[in-house]
């Protein structure tokens, strides 16, 4: 059996054997695929296919059904359908592009009927075909007798596109009202037995703008190159609501997400099985009268890039919406909107009444339609659009406390109601902060994963790690006197070794299950212990898994930085002792987990700036040992076409520090095959959710709450948002014109930080499920989420020919040929002014204000005052990328240098500084 990973792998038999124990759904065995083997074939493929073509496509029908067996780009061939798959998805309850599914009621009947074209396959009415129209057939066959509709499908090429079409009339005495219609949409996102550079070449991942009138679904072939197909409505098919098809029967699993469909009206649902969720949309039906018709249409269409996405959907006539910032907004940032179509907008309104504040402002040169939008209400807020032509579209934000605030309130809930003391503790837990459940208001500890409640992988790890990070960006004394005990009490010498022929390994969980071992009534009877993740002492007491050693690593150089810059916050150890263990700890993950340590590591760009600080601080030789552990990963990968192996068989996570390795050693080929396969994943659409977030679909059962919503399902804001936005928002600054990977990266950032809870509760991700839409239960594996926010949270600001100047994370005021910026970032220690090129951070202290003349290249920083724990700033002017006619910057005054920084007294009053190029 060839396995989902680099044939030169020889680790690929361990990672077979290590797949068939850790997934639910057991997708590398043969059980769920023969269950389907062993039924009847119903789609007709014996009976031969209809064949046409469009300037675009080459697309192949199966005559019997006339669904689609392969559509293919007219260039090079490349299939966006599974149909590599069609023999064995040729079965009923196996959907195809061309079904449809709808709900419906008659007459006075209130329970809704639902009814499919998959569900029992027979072979339709063909109808005679002409001019435009390709294929055309009669469905009836394929619903039951007492079905009250008639629908007619058609395939249709019109101005070369293809048209997807479906009449649908009431054939009975009585009226009808269409509760549902869906359109499954069939793109070949089954992973399943191939290795990386088969899916990259084979595969594709879609993302849906559900925005009604303006919706519209990307498919993007997993390398990130284009062209990319978009479904767009046609006629009659508002993007009303994403539904997950889950009674099509292909094996979800860790290699399949599993289908979706494009909801055009959805109130059946919002009625039944949806009822206890808030849709991003509101539901609607519409009634159909004896002898009355209507139709239905959704056309597919290419645009030649992931870039080129919305100067196609303006070739299209179809209305485009720019958020900037974005769609994740605090409440003290002033964000703007901007819309181009055909016709001009005639209302805008706001649900929930109140949430956002709409100002219209000024159009743009090229005619672009500009609002100010201002969060008033947290929570998700929906903007219902209304053009003059009657075509509406949605845009969804999420309104959000200032950054500040959200990271400060992380603080406070992590320290206080997530912190676990017990000195009576049987697994050494104590004192932690430690996974929480928010529904139930309790510390998790004991879950039938051993790792939830152990304190270690991303699933446990998740709330310490955040706690430990947010001291980072906004050190608070009293939080750090409670997480030093941790670090001093329960990380050293208990998660991580502190002696012996294991040192600086990191144990796999602190919570083990071993009944003989511990007092009758440790174990609750309530949990299943009977699984493989209920881990007994030698599993949990293992160092081998490689990822957990980022947590600690990152734990201990967030220690190093709050030890060297601020006085008396860390009294502990020495600053150097922090530093030198985050060497040892990352030395130890590929000494004693080296079998994993070959990937990339989530959040493991850690590890570059631990060797930058190594070398800052002149630690040279250990520098060097560190740098050249990497370079052998680093050649390791570049041997591999796509080098993004870990311990799944697909991965959204080890990207991140395959781009920074890459580019540090020069790899920059790799890197970009490494950006590009991020941006195939992570979009950019007007909808908080999806925009800038990370494709992962299968955390909500190894770090998610235990129980029904444990399963494969879209996470919005998982914690790869914030980790793919590291490479994105690095890239940026090395090519500030790119307003692209600013807008994705961005979104990113914030979508890390988006689903906080107003009190400060983390969770692992947003349930994208219509029937669910919130927040999971618990903290899970938040923290490497917020890790990257940690170490990227910034300004940018970045001028644009058609809107202007724009600012992320910040606030920019014109005063003549001045501009001056407000940084409103979760740290404001970092700022990106992409006109002159000019990256500034401080390690320590943090931005008032900065004014910049972007004439002359002139700046002014100011920064807070000094405070009992820190007396002085330190300054990082680094200059990414060239700019013409801007030279290198330097502060105007000398200060005293060290390590590369400026070290710049404060004052009780803010301290100013004019910074100049030459």
């Amino acid at each position: 059996m060839k396995n989902f990973l680099f044939e030169k792998n020889n680790l690929a038999s361990i990672v077979f054997l290590f797949l068939l124990l850790i997934i639910p759904f057991r997708s590398f065995s043969q059980g769920p695929w023969q269950r389907i083997l062993d039924r009847p074939t119903t789609l007709g493929l014996e009976n031969g296919f209809i064949e046409f073509n469009t300037p675009q496509f080459d697309i192949k029908l199966v005559k019997s059904s006339q669904t689609v067996a392969a559509l293919r780009l007219a260039a090079d061939g490349f299939d966006f359908t599974p149909h590599s798959h069609l023999e064995l998805r040729s079965r009923d309850s196996l959907y195809h592009l061309g079904d449809i599914r709808l709900r419906v009621r008659k007459g006075d009947d209130r329970n809704w009927v639902h009814y499919s074209s998959g569900s029992a396959r027979k072979p339709v009415d063909p109808i005679a075909a002409s001019g435009n129209v390709k294929a055309a057939a009669d469905l009836s066959n394929t619903f039951p007798e007492h079905f009250p509709l008639k629908i007619v499908r058609k395939w249709v090429v019109e101005n070369g596109d293809l048209i997807l079409r479906f009449d649908i009339s009431n054939k009975s005495d009585f009226p009808v009202e269409v509760g549902s219609v869906g359109i499954p949409l069939i793109f070949n996102n089954i992973l399943y037995r191939l290795d990386l550079e088969q899916a990259h070449a084979q595969c594709v991942f879609y993302d849906p703008y559900i925005g009604l009138d303006a919706g519209y679904l990307q498919v993007i072939r997993l390398h990130g190159q284009g062209p990319v197909l978009l479904v767009l409505p046609h006629t009659n098919a508002a993007f009303e609501a994403y539904n997950p098809l889950l009674e099509d029967r292909t094996p979800r699993s860790i290699t399949f997400e599993g289908f979706h469909e494009w909801m055009i009206h959805s109130r059946a649902h919002a009625e039944t099985d949806w009822s206890q969720a808030e849709p991003w949309n509101r539901p609607t039906s519409y009634r159909l009268n004896p002898g009355e018709e209507r139709t239905h249409a959704i056309r597919l269409v290419l645009s030649e890039s992931i870039r080129g996405i919305e100067h196609t959907l303006q070739k299209h006539k179809r209305p485009v919406a720019v958020g900037i910032p974005g769609y994740v907004i605090p409440k003290d940032i002033g964000a703007k909107l901007f819309l181009r179509y055909q016709y001009e907008v005639r209302t805008v309104d706001v649900e929930p009444a109140g949430a956002l504040k709409i100002t219209r402002r000024e159009a743009t040169p090229g005619g672009w339609e500009h609002f100010m939008v201002q969060g008033l209400e947290w929570g998700r807020a929906r903007l219902t659009v209304t053009f003059n032509n009657g075509l509406r579209q949605t845009i969804h934000y999420n309104v959000i406390e200032p950054e500040e605030d959200v990271v400060a309130s992380l603080g406070r809930f992590h320290t206080t109601e997530k912190w676990y003391e017990n000195p009576e503790d049987l697994f050494g837990r104590s004192p932690s902060v430690i996974t929480f459940d928010y529904e139930t208001w309790e510390h998790v500890l004991q879950d039938g994963r051993a790792w939830i409640a152990g304190l270690s992988d991303e699933g446990g790890a998740g709330a310490w790690l955040a706690a430990i990070m947010k001291q980072l960006i906004q050190p608070d004394k009293t939080e750090l006197e409670r997480l030093r005990r941790f670090f001093h009490e329960t990380l050293w010498g208990g998660i991580q070794i502190s002696e012996g022929e294991n040192k600086h390994g990191v144990r796999n969980s602190l919570f083990m299950y071993e009944p003989d071992e511990f007092p009758p009534g440790t174990y609750r009877e309530d949990i299943n212990w009977n699984t493989w993740a209920a881990w007994n002492r030698e599993r949990s007491q293992g160092v081998g898994r490689s990822y957990n050693y980022v947590h600690v690593a990152a734990a201990h150089w967030a220690f190093y930085r709050i030890s060297r810059f601020h006085k008396d916050l860390i009294p502990e150890k020495t600053w150097e002792w922090y530093l030198e263990q985050a060497y040892h700890t990352v030395i130890a993950m590929v000494e004693q987990a080296p079998t994993w340590a070959r990937w990339g590591q989530m959040g493991a760009t850690v590890y570059l700036y631990i060797l930058h600080d190594l070398k800052r601080e002149g630690k040279l030789e250990l520098a060097q040992s560190l740098e050249n552990a990497m370079r052998k990963r680093m050649d390791f990968w570049n041997t591999l076409p796509y080098p993004f192996g870990s311990e799944m068989p697909w991965d959204s996570t080890g990207q991140e520090e395959v781009y920074a390795w890459s580019k540090f050693f020069g790899y920059y080929d790799k890197a970009d095959i490494t950006l590009n396969a991020i941006l195939a994943y992570m979009p950019t659409v007007p909808h908080w959710g999806y925009n800038g977030s990370a494709r992962r679909y299968w955390d909500f059962i190894f770090a998610g709450k235990a129980g029904e919503l444990s399963r494969i399902e879209r996470q919005l804001h998982h914690y790869g948002s914030g980790l793919n936005a590291i490479p994105v928002l690095s890239e940026f600054r090395k090519n500030p014109d790119d307003l692209y990977l600013l807008r994705v990266g961005h979104a990113g950032v914030l979508g890390a930080i988006s689903n906080i809870t107003r009190d400060g509760f983390a969770p692992a991700a947003f349930h994208s499920f219509p029937s669910t839409l919130r927040i999971n239960g618990i903290s899970g594996d938040f923290g490497s989420g917020f890790l990257a926010y940690s170490i990227i949270n910034g300004t940018y600001v970045y001028q644009c020919d058609e809107f202007g100047w724009l600012s992320f994370s910040g606030e920019i005021e014109s005063n003549g040929s001045w501009k001056r910026l407000t940084p409103k970032s979760g740290a404001n220690s970092r700022v990106f002014i992409a006109p002159l090129g000019l990256w500034l951070t401080l390690d320590a202290g943090r931005f008032q204000k900065i004014e910049f003349n972007p004439r002359n290249g002139r700046v002014r920083i100011f920064l807070e005052e000094k405070n009992e724990h820190l007396s002085e700033a330190v300054l990082r002017i680094e200059q990414p990328a060239t700019v013409t006619g801007i030279g290198s910057y330097s502060p105007r005054n000398m200060f005293t240098e060290r390590g590369g920084a400026f070290i710049i007294p404060l004052t009780n009053v803010l301290t100013s500084v004019e910074l100049t190029h030459r």
